[in-house]
């Protein structure tokens, strides 16, 4: 698997802080996580190169502790994953009542500069382009619209709207709306190769009777990293928006699965090879054992 797919150092380690690290209080030993990193391919001077680049990038701050360098997350990079964190971690779809985002960016509104920030937001959080400053998603929820748009300091300078879809007038063009605003084929896509490439892996998991923690460990980085990627290019459309037989939902599934079966022994390893300026790293948040619907619940059948 990591000769087929190579990876970026940046964004695995970025994968590793968010999935790992964060819920046991964000900072460790740089040496540790070098050692840690080390069965993904990452040599200690690619570790080093992609720390400092994520620092200069707000993810990231260094502390200097005689001889030691520790990293932890910054406030920037915290707000980052926690925003993603109810995206990847759970299914937070509700039943689609009809409603809309509208998001309109007058021609005298933000900066050039500030505006493509803000486009490129606003497409991060699933909105689709419906027309040129123009942006849209069915949703009814305005609180992290509004968040979004008071961090990119374009509150007054956006017009927000809220719409409702009238039932079946509009269900055709509603359909052809959707298929051009949101690239629904390309991401069904590779939620398929998603389940193709680690299909298999749950099957091995599922037979192994204690797999061993760093392998565990290498499983989950490349499971999240991977699973990551796509759903934060995932819209979020509402079920009902969706094609029939939508892959994001076998997806999320199987990753689940595997997310319970290598827990334990993830938890084990980061135990033993990772420590803060403090000690040991500390046991992870109560809130963690929450995610993809409680990890310490049995992996279903069905996904594999």
């Amino acid at each position: 698997m990591l000769s087929d797919r190579p990876l970026r150092a940046n964004s695995l380690i970025v994968t590793i802080f968010g999935d790992m690290i964060a819920p046991h209080g964000g900072t460790v030993w740089l040496g540790g996580f070098i050692r840690l990193v080390e069965p993904l391919g990452l040599n200690p001077r690619m570790v080093r190169t992609a720390v400092f680049r994520l620092s200069r990038e707000k993810w990231l701050v260094s502390e200097q502790i005689g001889r030691r360098s520790f990293y932890s997350l910054t406030p920037t990079g915290k707000r980052r994953f926690e925003a993603a964190f109810q995206r990847i971690y759970e299914d937070a779809r509700a039943p689609w009542n009809g409603e809309w985002r509208i998001v309109i960016l007058p021609a005298d509104g933000p900066s050039p500069p500030a505006r493509e920030a803000l486009r490129k937001e606003l497409l991060w959080q699933g909105f689709g382009v419906i027309a040129p400053g123009v942006f849209a998603h069915p949703s009814g929820d305005t609180e992290s619209l509004v968040e979004l748009l008071q961090n990119a300091g374009a509150h007054d300078k956006a017009v927000v709207l809220k719409a409702e879809t009238l039932g079946a007038l509009s269900a055709r063009p509603l359909k052809a709306l959707v298929d051009e605003c949101w690239s629904l084929d390309r991401i069904a896509g590779e939620y398929q190769a998603f389940v193709e490439l680690f299909r298999p892996v749950a099957r091995i998991l599922r037979s192994a009777s204690a797999p061993e923690p760093e392998q565990c460990f290498v499983v989950r980085t490349l499971l999240m990293h991977e699973f990551r990627r796509v759903q934060l290019r995932d819209p979020q459309l509402p079920q009902s928006l969706l094609p029939q037989d939508w892959p994001g939902d076998v997806a999320r599934a199987l990753c689940r699965d595997i997310y319970r079966l290598c827990w334990g022994g993830v938890e084990s390893h980061l135990m033993k090879m990772l420590e803060t300026a403090d000690g040991p790293l500390p046991r992870a948040a109560g809130s963690y054992q929450w995610r993809f619907g409680g990890v310490g619940a049995p992996a279903a059948e069905d996904a594999a």
